[in-house]
C-alpha cells in the first residue's frame, strides 16, 4: 500500500495544486482515464470546502490530503481541523436561517462530491472532519515475453 501525503496552507490558490497531484497519483495507481476528471473535480470540491471551513473558523493548521493506493482501489482522504456539530446537535446560527448561507454551501459541496464519487464517506466531529473518496483501479496489463 503506497500513500502520498499532501499538506497545504488553507488558501484557495493551493486547491489547484492538490487537484493536479491527486489526478497524477490516481492515474499512476490505475484509476480509469475516463474518471480522472471526476477525481479532479471531487478533490477540488473537498479541498475548497476544507479551506473554507479553516478560513471561517480562523484555523491556521494546514489542510491534509492522503492519496492511498491499495491493491484494487485508490482512496483520497481530505481532512480539516474545523469543529463540526455532532450529528443530532443543533448549532446556533446554522441551518436554513443562517444569514451567511455557510451551512447550505457546505451541504451543496457535499452533494456535488456525492454526485461525482460512488463510494464516499463523510465523518465530522468537534476536532475536525474527513471526506474519504474511493475509486476502483485496474491492474497494469501483464506483458508476456
Amino acid at each position: 500500500m503506497a500513500t502520498v501525503e499532501l499538506r497545504f496552507s488553507a488558501l484557495p490558490e493551493h486547491v489547484r495544486t492538490a487537484r493536479l497531484v491527486a489526478a497524477a497519483v490516481a492515474r499512476r495507481a490505475g484509476v480509469d482515464e475516463a474518471v480522472l476528471d471526476e477525481v479532479r473535480l471531487a478533490v477540488g470540491e473537498a479541498c475548497t470546502r476544507a479551506v473554507g471551513l479553516h478560513q471561517t473558523v480562523g484555523i491556521s493548521a494546514p489542510v491534509k490530503v492522503l492519496l492511498i493506493e491499495e491493491e484494487k482501489q485508490f482512496s483520497i482522504e481530505v481532512g480539516d481541523e474545523a469543529p463540526h456539530a455532532v450529528p443530532g446537535e443543533h448549532e446556533p446560527g446554522a441551518g436554513p436561517g443562517d444569514p451567511d448561507g455557510e451551512a447550505d454551501e457546505d451541504e451543496m459541496g457535499l452533494a456535488v462530491i456525492s454526485g461525482l464519487v460512488d463510494d464516499v464517506e463523510v465523518s465530522a466531529g468537534e476536532h475536525g472532519g474527513l471526506i474519504k473518496m474511493t475509486w476502483p483501479t485496474t491492474p497494469p496489463p501483464t506483458i508476456l515475453v
